[in-house]
């Protein structure tokens, strides 16, 4: 226990709050990983050891995912994956759960982990200023300033820093597209002369710094651990955040101090609901709901109910169904 102690204070883990059973590690580093494939087996192999789940991408270009597990569990994962070259200072955002936040654990080789389709892109070599959250909100009410929430157009529906221009994205690859019509397309008298970006953990838009850099922007700022970590450090009377952040796990939304947030999901479409939501005649759990009703097909209705009927059936026998689980 008293290694355990040890090493939770030199990683600076905090511990888990009265109430909590589970925490909750969200990390990202670009940094460059020559063999990928052989650290998925190990990385792997030590998650299942410590009863650790969640979802870890790994690229020659870094690493990004969000693992749950006891407290001595991601303890000992995080200080497994800082004596791996280059995370040592590996930074996670860390929350709490009353619940597993995932129901197995999957260890992804990918191209990119946060997939732009801009493989020229290096986020190694050039990125935008980071702007910690305590001085975020100064830059973002600067007049000079244009705000993008570079997150998909379901996250920014249910919160988003006041003033944020949302992009309407669906995929992150779309990105660059809307640079295009959008930015590069304002007159010249209405160029911003400062761009701050901001996303959930800090990943997504320190890609989308580095592709404006890239492309001659200047004056460009990126939220330093994202929406996660401005929730966590800020307080809510002082913050410019309205509403909830999603995330992506079966916390489905979180609030100011990390508080499990308003909204569930639909495990039909995978949206946010709100209780409005639940209560409109649209809405079947796990079926349909306002948001793809008007879009689902009878065959799809048909292969829902009976998957609902079986994560229903599951959970009478006390057992837990796959069905419910939340790719990022």
């Amino acid at each position: 226990m008293d290694d355990l102690n040890a090493l939770a204070t030199k990683h600076q883990i905090p511990p888990l709050p009265e109430g909590h059973s589970f925490l909750v590690a969200a990390l990202y580093k670009f940094v460059p990983i020559e063999a990928p494939e052989d650290l998925r087996g190990r990385l792997a192999s030590h998650c299942l050891k410590h009863g650790i789940t969640g979802t870890i991408l790994l690229a020659r270009e870094g690493i990004n995912g969000t693992i749950c597990g006891s407290h001595e569990g991601i303890v000992r994962t995080i200080d497994w994956l800082r004596a791996r070259s280059g995370l040592a200072d590996l930074s996670p955002k860390y929350s709490f759960a009353d619940a597993p936040a995932f129901l197995r654990m999957k260890v992804r080789l990918k191209k990119e982990i946060v997939t732009m389709g801009q493989p020229e892109i290096d986020p190694l070599g050039c990125v935008g200023r980071y702007v910690a959250p305590s001085d975020w909100d100064d830059l973002i009410a600067d007049p000079d300033t244009l705000l993008i929430d570079t997150r998909n157009n379901y996250e920014v529906a249910i919160g988003t820093f006041k003033g944020a221009v949302n992009p309407e994205t669906e995929t992150f690859r779309e990105f660059p597209k809307w640079v295009d019509g959008y930015l590069e397309n304002l007159p010249d008298q209405a160029k911003p002369k400062k761009i701050a970006m901001f996303c959930t953990g800090g990943i997504r838009c320190e890609k989308a710094t580095s592709y404006l850099v890239e492309r001659g922007y200047e004056n460009v700022f990126h939220l330093e651990g994202g929406i996660l970590k401005y929730l966590e450090t800020m307080p809510e009377d002082q913050s410019s955040w309205d509403g909830d952040c999603f995330v992506f796990d079966q916390r489905v939304s979180v609030r100011h101090g990390l508080a499990l947030g308003n909204y569930d999901l639909c495990h039909a479409c995978r949206m946010p609901i709100s209780e409005e939501d639940k209560r409109h005649n649209t809405y079947v759990p796990g079926i349909s709901c306002p948001k793809c009703h008007a879009q689902m097909s009878d065959e799809q209705r048909q292969r829902f109910a009976e998957r609902q009927k079986q994560i229903e059936l599951a959970r009478e026998r006390g057992d837990t169904h796959l069905g419910r689980k939340v790719d990022p």
